[in-house]
């Protein structure tokens, strides 16, 4: 039987949709294989399949439904790749003088008093050197053990691939379990980390805001105490977030308020959406959306939602690839140490690459 990644390249050739992906400290992969090449669209979240979502909410959520699909899930055993590239690599100075002053203008609007927070972010494009994209996504399962990766692909909307380390929210039976993640330092070998006060502001600024816009939908919250991750070659601040949904309150709702959580938007979540759209300068399509598993565990078969906000994330075209990678801005953020955040995250995204 032909397994889950010569599938990918099979699906490829037939240019039907697809994703395979391997959940947050799962080692088997799932493979959702879609026999039409329909575009499929989720109305309100009550489907059953894998969904794919954009940032901004007023464009359509992708579809890839169970009923028009095959699914399969087996152990990933990884080969040993060889050599990756080295985390050393010149900045584009053109792109570093434009996000600078994108971040420049984003202190400015805050000072202003438009919003607390604003999470900024560019495209960096990359020549591939490697075109089998099933290796790069082997590559990439690699790289980042801990977190939810996945490729994604369909004929009218094109390839995507990510590793993303947050989760949005996963619904299962009225308890639902999603996170606060903010704060980013490069991996210095240890998960004991000093923090300083902007990091540990901002974590706090997504906590509060996700406890508050639950508090409708839920009978009980629980929070961890924040802790660090650990996520490729950086490092974010933590909380985890647990609670019971009310009778009747659906995953649309939770997924409206949530979406897009101040760690890849901002706070007042519409007036820093307002100011990403206006100021960014190009289309973040799914770049900061979200995806994962609709109404449908494919491991247990039971209904369940379980979602992930779209980071560390690149959209492939032929020989290239768009990497997004964005940081969270406040009043005390200084531009060029904001781009170089940028850089940091970029570093294991261009290792897989290159």
């Amino acid at each position: 039987m032909i397994n889950i990644l010569d599938r990918i390249k099979v699906q490829q050739e037939k240019n039907l949709p697809f994703v395979v992906y391997r959940k947050q400290l799962e080692t088997g992969i799932t493979g959702i294989f879609q026999d039409t090449a329909a575009l499929f669209l989720s109305e309100d979240l009550s489907e059953t399949g894998f969904v794919f979502a954009p940032f901004d909410s007023r464009n359509p959520t992708i579809l890839i439904p169970e009923a028009h699909s095959e699914v399969i899930r087996e152990a990933f055993v990884p080969k040993v790749i060889k050599s990756m590239a080295d985390d050393s690599f010149e900045a584009d100075d053109q792109a570093r003088q434009h996000f600078e002053a994108l971040v420049a203008s984003g202190v400015a609007a805050i000072e202003e008093g438009r919003f607390s927070k604003v999470v900024l972010s560019r495209k960096e494009k990359v020549v591939l050197q490697e075109r089998d994209y099933a290796v790069v996504f082997e590559k990439l399962l690699q790289a980042y053990p801990a977190a939810f990766v996945y490729i994604w692909y369909h004929p009218e909307i094109g390839l995507w691939m990510g590793a993303t380390p947050e989760k949005l929210v996963q619904s299962d039976r009225g308890h639902f379990t999603t996170m606060a993640l903010a704060g980013t330092q490069k991996y210095q070998d240890t998960e004991e980390v000093h923090w300083p006060e902007k990091e540990r502001q901002e974590q706090l600024f997504v906590t509060d805001f996700i406890v508050q816009e639950l508090r409708d939908y839920t009978t009980e919250i629980k929070l961890s105490s924040p802790h660090t991750l650990r996520a490729g070659g950086i490092v974010h601040i933590k909380t985890d977030i647990t609670g019971t949904l009310k009778a009747g309150a659906t995953v649309k709702e939770v997924v409206t308020v949530l979406h897009p959580t101040p760690a890849v938007c901002g706070l007042p979540k519409e007036s820093a959406k307002q100011f990403i759209l206006a100021a960014e300068g190009y289309d973040r399509e799914f770049y900061s959306g979200f995806l994962g598993e609709l109404q449908k565990n494919f491991q247990t078969g039971q209904a369940a939602s379980d979602f992930y906000v779209n980071l560390r994330c690149m959209q492939l075209i032929g020989s290239e690839a768009n990497l997004y990678i964005g940081c969270g801005i406040t009043r005390d953020s200084d531009p060029e140490k904001e781009f170089q955040e940028t850089v940091n995250k970029a570093m294991t995204m261009k290792r897989v690459l290159l």
